[in-house]
């Protein structure tokens, strides 16, 4: 992989993570004013394609951290952990 397409790859990620990040930050301000809310099914959704995003607003915001099924964010993080150390061990620098 050459290092535009890396720059591009990461860029990509890191754009889909603070949309992850922003959706559920958005979603517990509605919350918190009885607003209507984004479907879980969508914040799982952000949450597997930017798990570093959703997974900080959780915590930062407390927000779905009791949900079971949002147990899953965290294993959605380590999954593209893995995938990205994959990734960078096959197309090294």
């Amino acid at each position: 992989m050459m290092i535009e397409e890396l720059r591009f790859v990461l860029l990509l990620l890191l754009l889909i993570n603070i949309i992850a990040f922003f959706s559920y930050y958005r979603d517990k301000k509605k919350a918190e004013n009885n607003a209507w809310r984004t479907p879980e099914r969508i914040l799982l959704i952000w949450g597997l394609a930017g798990p570093f995003g959703a997974y900080l607003a959780m915590r930062m915001f407390r927000h779905k951290t009791q949900k079971t099924r949002f147990l899953l964010v965290p294993a959605f993080l380590v999954i593209q952990l893995v995938l990205i150390t994959y990734c960078m061990a096959v197309w090294p620098l």
